[in-house]
Protein backbone atom coordinates (compact mmCIF):
# COMPACT_ATOMS: atom_id res chain seq x y z
CA UNK A 1 0.00 0.00 0.00
CA UNK A 2 1.48 3.63 -0.98
CA UNK A 3 1.12 6.18 1.75
CA UNK A 4 0.17 9.48 0.32
CA UNK A 5 -0.76 12.63 1.74
CA UNK A 6 -4.74 11.81 2.79
CA UNK A 7 -3.93 8.14 3.47
CA UNK A 8 -5.11 6.78 6.58
CA UNK A 9 -3.19 4.82 9.08
CA UNK A 10 -5.58 3.88 11.63
CA UNK A 11 -6.51 7.10 13.15
CA UNK A 12 -3.69 8.74 11.73
CA UNK A 13 -3.67 11.27 8.89
CA UNK A 14 -1.10 11.41 6.66
CA UNK A 15 -0.49 15.38 5.34
CA UNK A 16 2.87 15.68 4.19
CA UNK A 17 5.71 14.03 3.71
CA UNK A 18 8.94 14.78 5.60
CA UNK A 19 11.94 12.80 4.67
CA UNK A 20 13.30 9.75 4.18
CA UNK A 21 16.43 7.21 5.45
CA UNK A 22 17.39 3.92 5.57
CA UNK A 23 15.04 2.30 7.66
CA UNK A 24 11.92 3.98 6.66
CA UNK A 25 9.88 7.37 5.79
CA UNK A 26 8.36 10.40 7.78
CA UNK A 27 5.26 11.76 7.21
CA UNK A 28 3.67 15.20 9.25
CA UNK A 29 0.40 13.47 10.03
CA UNK A 30 -2.79 14.30 12.12
CA UNK A 31 -3.96 12.08 15.03
CA UNK A 32 -7.76 12.27 14.33
CA UNK A 33 -8.66 11.06 17.85
CA UNK A 34 -7.06 13.80 19.66
CA UNK A 35 -6.58 16.42 16.75
CA UNK A 36 -3.18 17.04 17.20
CA UNK A 37 -0.28 17.16 14.78
CA UNK A 38 2.26 14.09 15.01
CA UNK A 39 4.91 12.36 13.03
CA UNK A 40 4.34 8.74 11.62
CA UNK A 41 7.78 7.09 10.03
CA UNK A 42 6.56 3.89 8.04
CA UNK A 43 8.46 0.81 7.35
CA UNK A 44 9.13 1.03 3.36
CA UNK A 45 7.27 -1.00 0.90
CA UNK A 46 10.53 -2.36 -0.38
CA UNK A 47 11.18 -4.41 3.38
CA UNK A 48 7.75 -4.60 4.32
CA UNK A 49 7.85 -8.22 2.69
CA UNK A 50 11.02 -9.49 5.02
CA UNK A 51 10.28 -10.68 8.39
CA UNK A 52 13.73 -9.44 9.62
CA UNK A 53 12.51 -5.61 8.53
CA UNK A 54 9.81 -6.32 10.53
CA UNK A 55 11.30 -7.28 14.07
CA UNK A 56 13.95 -4.44 13.30
CA UNK A 57 11.13 -1.97 13.07
CA UNK A 58 9.47 -3.45 16.00
CA UNK A 59 12.79 -3.94 18.21
CA UNK A 60 13.16 0.02 17.11
CA UNK A 61 10.37 0.67 19.18
CA UNK A 62 10.79 -1.05 21.76
CA UNK A 63 13.65 0.49 22.11
CA UNK A 64 12.63 4.51 21.56
CA UNK A 65 9.77 3.55 23.57
CA UNK A 66 12.47 3.41 27.02
CA UNK A 67 13.92 6.54 25.82
CA UNK A 68 12.90 9.59 28.01
CA UNK A 69 14.88 12.78 27.04
CA UNK A 70 13.82 16.30 25.83
CA UNK A 71 15.99 15.90 22.72
CA UNK A 72 14.38 12.70 21.42
CA UNK A 73 10.97 12.25 20.09
CA UNK A 74 8.70 10.50 22.30
CA UNK A 75 6.81 7.26 20.75
CA UNK A 76 2.68 7.35 21.50
CA UNK A 77 2.13 4.34 19.16
CA UNK A 78 2.79 1.33 17.01
CA UNK A 79 0.34 -0.20 14.31
CA UNK A 80 0.16 -2.00 11.12
CA UNK A 81 -3.16 -1.04 8.83
CA UNK A 82 -2.86 -2.67 5.37
CA UNK A 83 0.43 -4.65 5.27
CA UNK A 84 2.16 -0.75 6.41
CA UNK A 85 3.84 -0.84 9.80
CA UNK A 86 4.16 2.42 11.18
CA UNK A 87 5.78 4.04 14.38
CA UNK A 88 3.51 7.52 15.77
CA UNK A 89 6.09 9.93 17.49
CA UNK A 90 6.02 13.43 18.23
CA UNK A 91 6.15 16.09 15.68
CA UNK A 92 9.23 18.58 16.77
CA UNK A 93 9.31 21.35 14.85
CA UNK A 94 12.61 23.48 13.91
CA UNK A 95 16.04 22.93 11.89
CA UNK A 96 16.99 19.75 10.79
CA UNK A 97 19.67 18.04 11.93
CA UNK A 98 21.63 17.65 8.17
CA UNK A 99 20.92 21.52 8.09
CA UNK A 100 22.11 22.39 11.16
CA UNK A 101 25.58 20.81 10.71
CA UNK A 102 25.96 22.11 7.28
CA UNK A 103 26.56 25.68 9.11
CA UNK A 104 29.41 24.07 10.82
CA UNK A 105 29.97 21.80 14.29
CA UNK A 106 27.65 22.68 17.04
CA UNK A 107 29.25 24.34 20.34
CA UNK A 108 29.69 21.77 23.16
CA UNK A 109 27.30 24.00 25.07
CA UNK A 110 24.93 23.28 22.23
CA UNK A 111 25.23 19.93 22.52
CA UNK A 112 25.15 19.46 26.01
CA UNK A 113 22.26 21.43 26.69
CA UNK A 114 19.50 19.59 28.42
CA UNK A 115 16.27 20.81 27.08
CA UNK A 116 17.75 22.40 23.98
CA UNK A 117 15.90 22.38 20.15
CA UNK A 118 17.79 22.75 16.95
Amino acid sequence: MAVWPGTLLGPYEILAPLGSGGMGEVYVSRDTRLDRRVAIKVLPEHLSAGPDAERRFEQEARVVARLNHPNICTLYDIGCDNGVHYLVMELLEGETLRSALRNGSFPVSKRLMSGSRL
